[in-house]
């Protein structure tokens, strides 16, 4: 049986195809019985994202030749969809063939004639059995495909497309957890402008209403918001620029990109100061406190051998929670973890991919787990709630700024403070190298060694 994540998809002489029956509700509307479309890849992750791609595509369509079939004549509400569906399906195909979509006028107007024969080049390939293009290629290539008025498409209908298919490719390794939490952060920003300037057609918003919103933040930064709580200029740019990126992305995405952007350059300026740093715990601190015997019986095995598990390997805990079996590797000379970039499970940065040996008590918390913590697989937000809430009722957190992640930097000041290589204290961070790197950075035997001068002393009987 073929794994879902793999559908349609058939690998020949190496290379990976689109493969698929079409739907027996759409045979009446659609000639062909089977479709087959080169990849032009031997990677299956290129080959999965442009499957989902063509997937995408295919429904769109055949769902508008539904609708179009039964359409009355003239401009309903109906046609009105058809062309919706179709430019939606035109973009996405145009994404697989390696262009992208552009209106028929853009084209002549925009791009070489080199381009423009490549893009006929392309469309001559694909060609079905009598030597024809497919009407939806050439609508994709070509850029005939009815667009939607612009006029229509109000600031939420615009991110819902850009979440369903323009931004495509930001969510494409994240895991169900981490794409949830982009679209709530950005979807928190669209919000925040409908309440202070309506739900606009996305046309219709000004450089003047643009300059509004701001000011609908500097009230707020001043005041204060109902509770008493006052947005920082920090928080009021990160929702005016996810303003100014959905508005770039959707006319860039209707090949406009040289429409002015109304929010342009409206970045309030941070005051570095101000800004809430994570201060370290002290070493006395985390010996004589947490990991003091007994402190946190009473939460779970898994939160509380995670939290350990910190101590001594410095990761992010949304590192530790995620690990598989096959990542934990408590065999051999040194013991280490593998923190790798999964399938569909996106890490923070190239560096953060990295091997770090076990010691201590994060060892003997490993030992305890090895297959992992399935319990807070792809749940780190949840993690993180009970470990604050485990943290603030024992008194163990020295100052409000102090969080989970203070165990994160006091692993990094400590091996500052135990002299440890620059390059090789990046490493165990994953954190980037400005320096030249030479070498894999060092052997686990190596790195053990040097992890040992700074490792703290636990009693058995924490675990």
């Amino acid at each position: 049986m073929v794994d879902e994540k793999d559908r349609f998809l058939l690998k020949r002489n190496g290379r990976w195809h689109y493969n698929r029956r079409v739907p027996n509700q759409y045979l009446d509307i659609e000639s062909r019985r089977f479709l087959r479309i080169s990849l032009k890849t031997k990677s299956i992750d290129i080959a999965r994202m442009r499957r989902d791609a063509l997937e995408e595509a295919d429904n769109a369509y055949w769902y508008a030749l539904s609708l179009e079939s039964l359409s009355s004549n003239g401009v309903t509400e109906t046609t009105r969809d058809v062309a919706k569906q179709r430019h939606k399906a035109a973009s996405a195909r145009a994404l697989v063939h390696g262009f992208t979509y552009k209106p028929i006028q853009a084209l002549l107007e925009d791009e070489s004639v080199e381009d423009i024969l490549a893009r006929l080049k392309t469309l001559e390939k694909g060609g079905s059995i009598d030597d024809t293009p497919q009407r939806r290629d050439a609508e994709a290539l070509m850029g005939t495909a009815s667009r939607p008025d612009a006029l229509s498409v109000r600031v939420s209908d615009a991110f819902k497309l850009y979440v369903d298919t323009i931004a495509f490719d930001s969510q494409f390794k994240k895991s169900p957890h981490q794409r949830r939490s982009w679209e709530k952060a950005k979807r928190t920003s669209i919000n925040y402008f409908i309440q202070a300037a309506s739900n606009l057609k996305m046309d219709s918003i000004t450089r003047d209403i643009a300059l509004e919103y701001r000011n609908w933040w500097i009230d707020r930064i001043k005041t204060g918001d109902e509770d008493g709580k006052r947005p920082t200029p920090y928080t009021a740019n990160r929702h005016v620029g996810n303003m100014r990126t959905l508005y770039r992305s959707f006319f860039e995405y209707r090949g406009e990109e040289d429409r002015p952007n109304p929010f342009r350059k409206l970045s309030f300026k941070e005051d570095r100061k101000s800004k809430k740093k994570r201060p370290p715990f002290e070493t006395k601190w985390i010996v004589e406190r947490i990991l003091a015997p007994g402190v946190f019986d009473d939460i779970n095995p898994q939160a509380r051998h995670i939290l350990l598990t910190l101590i001594e390997t410095g990761a992010r805990p949304s590192e530790i929670c995620n690990l598989r079996p096959e990542n934990i590797r408590l065999k051999g000379n040194v013991p280490y973890i593998a923190i790798r970039e999964k399938e569909h499970r996106e890490i923070k940065a190239d560096a953060s991919d990295r091997d770090i040996p076990l010691m201590g008590i994060s060892l003997a918390a490993m030992q305890a787990n090895p297959k992992g913590f399935p319990r807070y697989f792809d749940k780190e937000t949840s993690l993180s709630a009970i470990l604050m809430k485990a943290l603030k009722s024992r008194d163990l957190l020295p100052t409000d700024n102090h969080k989970v992640y203070s165990i994160r930097h006091s692993f990094e000041k400590r091996m500052l403070e135990a002299g440890l290589d620059y390059g090789l204290r990046c490493k165990l961070m994953g954190h980037k190298n400005d320096r030249p790197e030479y070498g894999d950075g060092g052997s686990l035997e190596y790195r053990r060694d040097e992890m040992l001068k700074i490792l703290l002393p636990f009693s058995n009987g924490i675990l």
